[in-house]
């Protein structure tokens, strides 16, 4: 029976979590992320919103989720994020006040069960609003607090029909033992919430005693890290960065809680006198728990800096390290001539990329989409280089013959962005919707495919053999050969040679193909210009050139399948 009770409030309890996490989420919207966004400026910042945002949604999950995105995006740096983790952890000590506060001084029926039914007349009479949204939040409410009520009736129950004091183990292995029986409670749970509630209402039904209690608290505390552990197998570096940050702090604020135990509980005693708080274990857990938050937030505050700096250091990918700068280098920001020639062989590192996209897009390699959206990363990454670095050089007096390469590289940038968008794209069509066994249909395609695979190698600044004349009159066979390519599946679907949805699939991936080819012969164009003004005749060779040249074999466009 007290078994069945134990399990069956557990349950309420982590069914409430998560009815109150996602119904303030959804009520909320876009609002959260907003505050994330906005409220970040710096450190202090993050911990204030990180604190908040955790407290009202009581999931410290979501906000770390919530933080991976924006560090992702560049709307929040690493430095504000270690903020925000910082912040959410003292939130997560709400649950505990609940618990301490509310939990064991409510009636469940005046007060937890009219919660619930207003909640649910609201989640019934709201459709999918807000106000639906808001209501399955305070339905969640309700059961936390009967979840809670089911706990502290099953250990007062198991309290008195067994005796727990044989099982107890004394001195540091103890303090070790309650730790891991914390930890793991939290990781089978996967909430750290859940397992503080199973604490506190522990302690107060006198199954454990005030020390053994709160190393179980600073072992769910620990437990925590595991949800950011499983969550970042296989992700960005960026989320594992974050990751790693909240495991740390959690990890060295347990340490220290556990070094300083007995310190810990005499400023919690006079803290809770001071505040004049009841002397109950629940209380006193949910002040423990609080105070050594603060005071890991406190230590680790001093080293937030050197935590960010060492974390980008961590789990560097490939894609990060094409995609840093080699040739922007601050000390030439102020000297407009010598960085305009920065820009141009750091635009010609692009390029260069952007002919791998283009180059690997048409061919029959299994390796391709890994290496398509890799190029694609790194591309975005050396974009947002250059376009800072020339807002870095606006703020220098720049003569007008400047400015206008300035443009050029700017209108070259947004060409090679627009050439690899356009290749992911070509790259997301579904290989079925372009079968056709029509010989001479393909036949048209690949001769565009070829005439497409050679302006794309030509467009090579760093080749010996660049010519603009050649690059022209390229340009001007691919568009020849598009036109036929289209007449001649316009005929074919109009002679029921193909279906008409495989002929539109077709000419919506051709006119991609010709869109691309486009993008990459006005980048180059662009880039040609800004060589010349340079005075650059000899070219830096970019670490994709070798790739361009190996031994490729091409199909049609994801046109023959």
């Amino acid at each position: 029976m007290t078994i069945g009770m134990l399990a069956g409030g557990l349950g309420l309890f982590l069914l409430a979590v998560s009815m109150i996490t996602d119904g303030l989420k959804l009520a909320a919207g876009s609002t959260l992320r907003d505050m994330l966004a906005k409220w970040t400026r710096t450190p202090a910042h993050g911990i204030l919103t990180g604190l908040s945002i955790t407290a009202i949604v009581q999931s410290s999950s979501a906000v770390t989720v919530a933080t991976i995105g924006f560090v992702n995006a560049g709307i929040i740096s690493m430095h504000q994020a270690l903020g925000i983790v910082f912040g959410s952890n003292i939130g997560t000590t709400i649950t505990g006040w609940l618990v301490a506060i509310i939990g064991f001084k409510i009636n469940v029926d005046a007060f937890a069960l009219p919660i619930i039914g207003i909640g649910m007349l609201l989640k019934l009479t709201g459709a999918h609003g807000r106000r639906a949204h808001f209501g399955l939040a305070m339905a969640g409410f309700g059961i936390f607090f009967i979840g809670i009520d089911v706990l502290k009736d099953a250990f007062e129950g198991l309290a008195t029909a067994i005796d727990l004091q044989q099982f107890s183990v004394d001195g540091v292995a103890g303090v070790f033992m309650y730790v891991g029986i914390g930890f793991l409670m939290t990781v089978l749970t996967q909430s750290s919430s859940a397992a503080i509630a199973i604490t506190l209402t522990a302690a107060t039904g006198g199954v454990l005693d005030i020390y053994a209690a709160a190393s179980m608290v600073i072992g769910a505390n620990i437990g925590t890290t595991s949800t950011a552990a499983i969550a970042v197998i296989g992700a960005t570096s960026n989320a594992k960065r974050v990751a790693a940050a909240h495991m740390i702090f959690n990890l060295l604020t347990g340490i220290v809680a556990l070094l300083i135990l007995p310190l810990l509980f005499l400023i919690v005693k006079h803290t809770g006198e001071l505040l004049g708080l009841e002397d109950i274990p629940a209380v006193t857990l949910a002040l423990f728990h609080t105070v050594f938050n603060v005071l890991g937030v406190l230590l680790m505050w001093p080293l937030t800096q050197r935590l960010t700096n060492f974390l980008k250091k961590q789990f560097v990918t490939q894609e990060e390290i094409e995609g840093r700068p080699r040739y922007l280098d601050k000390n030439i920001v102020e000297s407009p001539e010598l960085a305009v020639n920065a820009l141009a062989l750091e635009l010609s590192r692009i390029a260069g990329f952007a002919r791998r996209m283009a180059t690997d897009v048409l061919s029959t390699d299994n390796n391709r989409k890994k290496r398509i959206a890799s190029d694609h990363l790194v591309i975005e990454k050396l974009d947002h280089e250059v376009v800072r670095f020339i807002t870095q050089m606006e703020r220098a007096s720049l003569t007008s013959e400047v400015a206008k390469q300035l443009k050029k590289i700017l209108r070259s940038e947004q060409h090679f962005i627009s050439c690899s968008e356009e290749i992911l794209e070509l790259e997301s069509v579904p290989p079925e919707l372009t079968d056709s066994d029509d010989i001479g249909l393909m036949v048209h395609i690949a001769s565009f495919q070829a005439e497409v695979i050679t302006l794309i190698n030509i467009t090579d600044l760093d080749a010996d053999a660049f010519s603009k004349t050649e690059l022209e009159k390229q340009l001007d066979k691919v568009q020849l050969l598009y036109e036929e390519v289209k007449t001649a599946l316009l005929h074919a679907g109009v002679e029921l040679r193909i279906p008409i949805q495989n002929m539109n699939d077709m000419l919506e991936q051709v006119s991609s193909i010709r869109r691309m080819v486009r993008q990459l012969y006005k980048a180059s164009r662009n880039l040609n210009d800004i060589y010349e003004f340079a005075g650059m005749h000899a070219r830096e060779p970019h670490g994709s050139k070798k790739q361009q040249n190996e031994d490729v074999s091409y199909v049609t466009p994801q046109i023959e399948e």
